[in-house]
């Protein structure tokens, strides 16, 4: 607003193109300085990146007595709601939404009816996708997994040696690439001078089921899991024939003695292949990385981090095991355009010396996160299914009351 007295005009419109000159200046001036006060914001609440610990010293700043009071009470219900109204960790297990529809779902459910020619062109590729599309995938993913058991049966009734490790090499091989086949998968690989070697673990963060026949259609990997029944065990029984690859029974999962030991005996032998793991333990939404297990990272060897980022324009990759079973899963992924995605092989990483193995995985996850453009999140991922540790309250706990001890101890000293 222009102050009364210092600007006289009878011109109604002359004031208006004052003022909103004046405006710009402001706003301009504020851009101009922007670099100076930026706030941090995490989707809906800005808010400035600080610590709570650094929070609650500035709220007791401003009083006469550093002690409790209750009006914390407040301020802690002031964070929960913000919590819940901006959650970061609940998102990351839904599906990314797009910014514009492509022609599979909407990103926004509310219309139904855009154009004609739009839902004519929908219309065209339901055809195309369930009608030529679906059935050739269908055959190539009966055809990948139908070789992989047939030929791995018969390459391990040969002796051990290294015929038999190239046979199953390139059986492998060929059969993962008829996989990435049947979901018309589109990967670009870069740095492959990182690729891992034997001898070493291989850790990526975690999307999909896919994400393991897309990174072992470039090369060759012992995986690791349980012990599964029906097709899903026929499968593993017919590949553990041909490469050494590692699986637990249900009741060796629990034992990480037991765990540790079977992959520190792998790692141990140069002649193996590299162990594929995926250290958050859960599939995450393609946006951000969560906490990495620390059992992987606590063994001695070298790790080799590898960063998958899908393109969600074409295909969505990601799998809400809570929402959707495997069948219905696998349906989707085939019925999508195509599987877009980019694979980053980082530079091998070691312990560094009085690092332990949550440091060691924690830097680990910052390198995988910031090659993929991925989010670094601090929480488990096993908040999919399960709630809060008792540790994380814990620690808030601890926070405050050592800005209250704390305080007290500086007013004694003084």
């Amino acid at each position: 607003m222009i102050p009364k007295g210092k600007f006289r005009c009878s011109n109604i419109k002359c004031c208006v193109q004052v003022q909103w000159a004046t405006l710009r200046m402001e706003r301009g001036a504020k851009e101009k300085n922007q670099h100076l006060y930026k706030p941090y914001s995490n989707g809906i609440i800005a808010k400035e990146p600080v610590s709570l610990e650094q929070e609650i010293q500035e709220m007791k700043r401003g009083g006469a007595e550093p002690e409790f009071e209750m009006s914390d009470i407040f301020y802690f219900c002031r964070r929960g709601v913000e919590s819940i109204v901006d959650d970061e960790v609940t998102k990351r297990f839904t599906a990314e939404e797009l910014e514009s529809w492509n022609l599979l779902t909407r990103s926004n459910y509310n219309f139904h009816h855009i154009s004609t020619r739009l839902t004519a062109l929908w219309g065209v590729g339901v055809l195309i996708r369930y009608g030529f599309l679906l059935p050739l995938r269908v055959t190539l993913a009966f055809t990948g997994v139908g070789l992989l058991v047939v030929l791995t049966s018969i390459v391990g009734l040969l002796p051990n040696g290294r015929m038999k490790n190239y046979l199953s090499d390139q059986v492998h091989l060929m059969c993962y690439r008829i996989c990435v086949r049947a979901l018309t998968a589109i990967i670009t690989y870069h740095d492959s001078e990182n690729k891992p070697k034997n001898g070493g673990i291989c850790v990526a963060n975690h999307t999909s089921p896919i994400d393991v026949i897309i990174l072992a259609s470039d090369g060759c990997y012992a995986m690791v899991g349980q012990v599964h029944g029906g097709l899903m065990g026929v499968i593993q029984r017919a590949m553990v024939k041909a490469c050494p690859h590692i699986w637990f029974e249900r009741s060796e999962v629990r034992d990480r003695h037991l765990v540790a030991k079977r992959l520190s005996d792998h790692v141990a032998d140069t002649s193996k292949l590299p162990i594929l793991i995926f250290p958050e333990g859960t599939c995450i939404n393609n946006t951000s990385v969560m906490m990495f297990k620390k059992g992987s990272f606590e063994i001695s060897c070298t790790v080799y981090p590898v960063a998958i980022k899908y393109d969600p324009r074409f295909g969505d990759a990601f799998w809400n095991s809570s929402k959707f079973g495997m069948v219905n899963y696998l349906l989707h992924m085939m019925s999508s355009w195509a599987i877009v995605c980019s694979v980053w092989y980082l530079p091998p990483m070691s312990r560094m010396a009085g690092e332990d193995a949550v440091q060691f995985a924690n830097r680990v996850k910052a390198a995988i996160a910031r090659k993929g453009g991925l989010a670094d999140l601090l929480w488990d991922g096993g908040l999919k299914r399960g709630k809060v540790k008792e540790v994380f309250k814990e620690e808030q706990q601890k926070l405050y009351s050592k800005v209250l001890v704390g305080s007290s101890e500086d007013r004694s000293r003084s």
